[in-house]
């Protein structure tokens, strides 16, 4: 029998520890991880917002300072002498914004940024978003790196197992990000000047081929309108549509918005006398839908010449006597309204246009006004 002295010994347990960590190193095994990743995403307007990270289970443990200390903390690891929570287990979470934000009212600009928490005992939270987001954890945090620093309230919810990423609210113009883990919710407010990078990405994409298409300019000038955009960059917009370029072309649809944008600008009269003069290009429903609008701004006498207008270029159609009825209802001549809403109800195509019909019937009997 071979003997090994223990130089031979130590020797061979180097050697196996090499190969160990040699195959542990260039290992391409594709395995589950403890903690499993996720990504949520949420769209505010035209901006996306995306948070990647790993999701560790309560598990039992205690989680806040005790499995995440509160505070900063030295890891006895890498680089950093203090480090945040990497908010999440494994690699750094990251957080992507795809256009210019704010968080708390801090502006951020768009891009990937690592994404860290430092969780307090007195219930507040500090946010770090780092321009580090490739690093492991926070093993390497570096305050230097720092791209903003929030500080928010926690607040106490029922238990998650999971820790879990939510975006717990979504308006117009923003939303809030939660991280929520055992009983605690750390969330965090995000906003978005909407208008504003929908309209800086209109002009780019204006000046492509998307320039050639008179939808697109029409499509421009109402969104301008409706979100309180440049009046004159839309008036130029919707021009575009309606005369001068190879694809322009009057309808009635971009009338309706040339007329709007007029109104918006104090300029009412002529708007309507654009109305007049587009009445013809409209159909049925269309200007039934101009008469309802005009009843909307107030504007109850106008509303009841295009009802009438309607009805007699598109006579013996349901939609004329319905808008009749809301003219009239408008005025406050409910017996008059309700008798052309039963001319309605007798023409009515459809038991969902019936119904529509007869739930506005049931309303003048009661003797309200249907608009």
């Amino acid at each position: 029998m071979k003997h090994f002295s223990t130089k031979n010994i130590v020797a061979t347990i180097a050697f196996v520890a090499i190969l160990l960590s040699g195959t542990t190193i260039n290992a391409q095994l594709n395995t589950p991880s403890g903690s499993q990743k996720a990504i949520i995403k949420q769209t505010v307007g035209i901006t996306n917002i995306a948070i990647t990270y790993s999701r560790p289970s309560v598990n039992e443990r205690e989680i806040w300072g005790k499995l995440v200390p509160y505070g900063m903390n030295n890891l006895g690891f890498g680089t950093a002498k203090e480090s945040p929570w990497r908010a999440g287990a494994n690699e750094n979470t990251i957080i992507k914004f795809s256009n210019d934000v704010t968080v708390e009212g801090q502006p951020i600009k768009a891009g990937k940024y690592g994404l860290h928490m430092v969780v307090k005992e007195n219930g507040d939270a500090d946010i770090i978003f780092s321009s580090n987001y490739s690093a492991w954890g926070s093993f390497f945090y570096n305050p230097d790196e720092d791209v903003l620093k929030i500080t928010v309230k926690t607040k106490e919810v029922a238990h998650k197992e999971l820790l879990t990423f939510e975006f717990i609210d979504a308006q117009p113009t923003s939303t809030t990000a939660a991280l929520i883990w055992e009983k605690k919710e750390i969330p965090f407010k995000i906003e978005v000047a909407v208008t504003d990078i929908v309209l800086a990405d209109i002009r780019k994409k204006m000046q492509g081929q998307a320039g050639f298409n008179r939808l697109n300019w029409e499509q421009a000038a109402n969104f301008s309108l409706n979100n309180n955009g440049d009046l004159n960059e839309a008036m130029q917009w919707i021009d575009a549509a309606r005369d001068g370029q190879f694809f322009s072309q009057k309808t009635f649809a971009n009338a309706q918005i040339k007329s709007a944008i007029l109104n918006k600008m104090g300029k009412q009269e002529e708007g309507l006398k654009l109305m007049d003069e587009s009445l013809a290009d409209g159909n049925v429903l269309q200007v039934h839908g101009y008469g309802r609008q005009l009843i909307t701004l107030g504007l109850e006498d106008k509303a009841m010449e295009v009802f009438k207008w309607n009805a007699n270029h598109h006579k013996n159609t349901w939609p004329v006597n319905y808008g009749l009825g809301r003219a009239h209802s408008a005025k406050g001549n409910y017996k008059t309204a309700l008798k052309y809403m039963n001319k309605a109800m007798s023409l009515a195509p459809a038991q969902a246009n019936k119904d529509r019909v007869q739930a506005n019937i049931d309303k003048l009997k009661k003797g309200e006004d249907i608009n």
